[in-house]
């Protein structure tokens, strides 16, 4: 876990710079035109942890697109969405506030917040239930895409 990835994820700011985020699509990210690279990211296959709970704490930032099957009312391309669920995640790891962040970017934060409180894997889409319980407890995803749109998923316990 790091200290980044916990203090966006309690919502306090860190005074140390923040780890440069490996990537499962290095080389595409280096070819590759921003949304392609953002979209190839957030596509990558996300392993479950061995050994992890049954159930996490979990909170997520969801940015939908006009080529949903639910837009619900997005106009943005799909691209598009991607890139600003990858601001969302930058700016929790320059130290944004998560709370701050939801409102301004998720398109399902409410009144939640974007929590999704204990939750266990078989209560999740299977893409995003194996990226989350892939985290450590502290950490954040990477952008993430799935039949709802693109999330940014923060494991807190």
């Amino acid at each position: 876990m790091t200290s980044i990835a916990l203090c966006a994820v309690v919502g306090t700011s860190c005074a140390t710079a923040p780890p440069a985020p490996t990537s499962p699509s290095n080389a595409a990210e280096t070819t590759a035109s921003p949304e392609a690279a953002c979209l190839a990211q957030a596509a990558a296959e996300r392993t479950p942890k061995p050994g992890a709970p049954d159930k996490i704490v979990l909170s997520h930032i969801l940015v939908r697109h006009k080529d949903l099957k639910r837009p619900e009312g997005a106009t943005r391309s799909r691209g598009q969405a991607c890139l600003r669920a990858q601001a969302a995640r930058e700016k929790l790891l320059a130290g944004g506030e998560w709370a701050a962040v939801s409102e301004e970017y998720s398109d399902a934060a409410g009144a939640t917040g974007g929590d999704l409180g204990s939750v266990a894997m078989d209560q999740l889409d299977a893409t995003f239930g194996a990226a989350a319980f892939a985290l450590e407890a502290g950490e954040l995803s990477h952008v993430v895409e799935t039949e709802r749109g693109f999330h940014v998923i923060a494991r807190s316990e």
